[in-house]
């Protein structure tokens, strides 16, 4: 059997049209998830360094499930970074779900020094305005980057 040359096209037409049609699927625009700074507990430390771990309340406010395989965080504080972390933990966030994700971050001696003398005192880093910037990672199309902003009390001295 041999194809004509105007069936081969009709076919790859056809064919290009499927695939375009379900890339519009998957380029749907999503409402961008709530991220709330929920709690920060600290954790052990190694040399000059202070660890804690972040914890956030996902809000997933789309009609689908957002799957994540990773999370990356970076949080400024008075304008200045502070604190990064990652976490490859994977999980779903139900279709109008929400889910408390932890992350543990790492905070240099200096970076920590560095808004203390900003400050003038270390009891003044209680309150201070930061910005939680991140992402939830799932693949190159699926990727679901957020950001919070409020004002950041840090454990006291003898909790660490």
């Amino acid at each position: 059997m041999t194809l004509r040359p105007s069936l081969i096209t009709r076919l790859l037409t056809v064919l290009l049209m499927s695939a375009t049609l379900g890339a519009c699927a998957l380029l749907q625009p999503r409402d961008p998830v709530s991220i709330s700074v929920i709690g920060l507990e600290p954790l052990p430390g190694q040399d000059l360094e202070l660890r804690m771990a972040v914890k956030l309340r996902v809000q997933n406010p789309n009609e689908t499930p957002i799957e994540y395989n990773g999370i990356a965080v970076n949080l400024e504080v008075n304008g200045q970074p502070l604190a990064a972390g990652v976490s490859d933990q994977a999980g779903q966030i139900g279709r109008y779900g929400e889910a408390v994700v932890q992350v543990p971050v790492s905070i240099t001696a200096f970076a920590f020094l560095r808004q203390a003398y900003g400050l003038g005192k270390l009891n003044a880093l209680q309150g201070l305005p930061y910005t939680l910037r991140g992402k939830l990672a799932s693949g190159p199309f699926g990727t679901v980057r957020f950001s919070d902003k409020g004002t950041l009390d840090l454990p006291k001295g003898d909790e660490w």
